[in-house]
């Protein structure tokens, strides 16, 4: 085992920050879960693991340099979902000039999978200026770009309709959509920070598995004991709600993440990639729901 780092994980409230915040936890390591809200039940619940929490936003400089005062390592979530894609940027910036004065020897990014190849989904843009300017920065780092979640599935835009028997999304059947387990983000991230220099400057797209919808929805349906239907849309139908989600399936429709997975089970045989078949078993989508 690696000697025991100091890491900040923002979002630690979050399902992502969270699972990393629980596999950093489980090998040793010594945790500061940065949040907006200490009184979550999440955070009380690291909290009784030993973590230490701390108050802070992202337009609170004082905040962050508080959060990062003493840390060895930092785990960065952004993202656009609240303000948009020019504050997430904004958000990526102000950690990346906290950590610089902080002295961070490792400041592990999160962004997404493709997003370095001008892809066009705001979204994907946003997290990549953020990767740019840690880049020139000269603080430590690594990229970690996870592709679409399996959690996904649990979330209100899609578990409803798997309980009612259809599994709808903005994509044909037939077309292969990587994704992770978000259990496998945090086990990642885990990996890298005790690597250190061995990824500093490295770039890393994550998947546990690749298949079509088609297939998700009969693993679903043997999982559930009941048949689940896949149902295919145009993205059009998403404009009217979300222009990025549409330019985003658009984007799965025809070309799609590439991570390869071989290689990540080769590089880091000790994060378990679950494929979805395993990520569903394990799920009691009965009591989800």
């Amino acid at each position: 085992m690696p000697s025991s780092s100091h890491v900040l994980v923002t979002g630690v409230t979050g399902q992502q920050g969270g699972s990393v915040a629980n596999a950093l936890l489980a090998r040793g390591h010594r945790v500061r879960g940065l949040t907006r809200n200490t009184g979550a039940p999440t955070a009380a619940h690291f909290a009784a693991r030993g973590a230490e929490l701390m108050a802070g936003d992202f337009t609170d400089s004082g905040s962050l340099d508080r959060a990062m005062a003493g840390i060895d390592a930092i785990y960065a979530m952004t993202t656009p979902f609240e303000a948009g894609e020019d504050a997430e940027t904004a958000q990526g910036i102000a950690l990346i000039e906290a950590a610089k004065r902080a002295g961070v020897k490792h400041f592990v990014y999160s962004s997404v999978a493709s997003a370095d190849l001008k892809t066009g989904i705001p979204h994907f843009d946003s997290k990549f200026r953020v990767e740019e300017v840690l880049a020139a920065s000269g603080v430590p780092y690594t990229i970690s770009a996870p592709v679409f979640f399996m959690e996904n599935l649990l979330a209100p835009w899609l578990l409803p309709g798997i309980m009612g028997g259809t599994l709808a999304m903005a994509m044909p059947g037939d077309r292969p959509l990587q994704q992770i387990a978000v259990a496998d983000i945090g086990a990642f991230a885990a990996v890298l920070i005790e690597r250190g220099e061995r990824v500093f400057g490295k770039r890393f797209n994550i998947a546990g598995d690749e298949l079509t919808n088609s297939d998700v929805a009969a693993i679903l349906s043997r999982k559930l004991g009941r048949p689940i239907v896949y149902q295919g849309f145009p993205p059009d139908a998403l404009r009217a709600q979300s222009e990025d989600m549409a330019i985003m399936f658009e984007w799965f429709a025809t070309t799609g993440y590439s991570a390869d997975l071989n290689a990540l089970r080769r590089e880091f045989g000790d994060v378990s990639w679950q494929d979805f078949k395993t990520w569903a078993s394990h799920l009691d989508l009965d009591q989800t729901a």
